[in-house]
């Protein structure tokens, strides 16, 4: 995906580390790995912020970055999947085609949002003094050294042609494959690693020990944003929301039972996914309920836009957003609307 990143992140430079951590969280998100992702988008932000001449205010590239991580195009939700297959749904991994559709959808509004928003709140523009220096690349695509520029278009689109064809067979044979998705993954990694001569253990380990320092570094922007999750949900405050918003939500086709998912999911990984878990446990509502399929669209399509905001921005120290959390909520909210629409043609096409 590097040639459509290079176009869409011109103040980056294509060899930076910056490019690849944030190939590599957009990758994770994609493959529903959420967890995962989290210490690539840091990485990503700190690289970012290297290249920023005013540091404590975002840069256009950061925004985009955090929007499109917001949307979070997804083609294997797999946390999902599991937890349907555990619920007994009869076809976990019809969510596929939905979580794709909505997904997809709300990451062109992202990057259509960020685009637009940013035009209204200017930031000095992003400069690597050190590349030019060098005379390194910048971006483009004429301007990039040999072997730099990764794939070329066409070959880009026809990867991403045959990951997407891919789809209708774990919709077809969703239930076989979904216990084997997440162990073949893992599989997959240590193999590639060790055919491309990585000394797995030791990386690992030094990966482990970044991750520490900067767990210490965005600790207490963590405990901030849960705390204040946590007195939502317990000062009744989502019950009465839920109450007063259910019945006008419903005629758009998001049901009093879904929009604790939606409300959460912004929010909370881990809240939303025990509002998942308990929605589609309950009898009256199933996995494969409309309900079911499509507070599982809502999970598997959108990122916990605060927490994230919160901790990627906190392990740069940056306070000053601009347009980011505005952009992030268009995509949250263009999230929901897509994922109805594709539960709704899902069920009723």
């Amino acid at each position: 995906i590097r040639p459509l990143m290079v176009r869409l992140f011109p103040d980056v430079p294509a060899h930076s580390p910056a490019m690849g951590a944030m190939i590599l969280n957009i990758s994770a998100n994609a493959l529903g790995l959420g967890n995962a992702a989290t210490p690539f988008g840091i990485r990503a932000m700190q690289e970012l912020d290297s290249l920023n001449p005013e540091k404590g205010t975002a840069t256009d590239a950061m925004a985009l970055f955090l929007t499109i991580n917001t949307a979070g195009i997804t083609l294997l939700p797999t946390t999902v999947i599991a937890l349907r297959a555990s619920a007994g749904s009869a076809n976990p991994a019809g969510i596929l085609g939905t979580t794709l559709f909505a997904s997809g959808c709300a990451t062109l509004v992202a990057i259509a949002a960020a685009k637009i928003f940013q035009r209204f709140s200017p930031a000095p523009a992003v400069q690597n003094e050190k590349a030019q220096n060098n005379d390194q690349p910048s971006g483009g695509d004429t301007d990039l050294m040999p072997g730099d520029a990764g794939y070329p278009l066409w070959g880009s689109a026809l990867a991403l042609a045959f990951l997407a064809s891919l789809i209708p067979l774990t919709v077809i044979w969703g239930r076989t494959l979904s216990p084997f998705v997440l162990p073949s993954m893992m599989l997959g990694f240590l193999t590639f690693g060790l055919v491309r001569g990585v000394r797995i253990y030791e990386t690992f380990v030094e990966g482990a020990r970044e991750g520490f320092q900067v767990a210490v570094r965005i600790i207490p922007y963590l405990v901030a944003i849960l705390v204040a999750v946590g007195m939502f949900q317990a000062s009744g405050a989502m019950t009465v929301t839920v109450s007063a918003l259910g019945k006008w939500t419903a005629l758009i086709g998001l049901p009093a039972d879904a929009l604790p998912m939606a409300l959460m999911r912004p929010l909370s990984g881990s809240g939303s996914y025990g509002i998942l878990a308990a929605t589609l446990a309950n009898p009256a509502i199933g996995p494969d309920s409309y309900t079911g399929t499509l507070v599982s669209t809502l999970m598997g399509s959108s990122e916990t836009t605060f927490y994230v905001m919160a901790v990627y921005f906190g392990a740069v120290q940056v306070r000053r957003v601009r347009h980011t959390l505005l952009a992030a909520l268009t995509a949250d909210a263009a999230g929901i609307l897509f994922s109805i629409l594709a539960c709704r043609f899902f069920l009723m096409g």
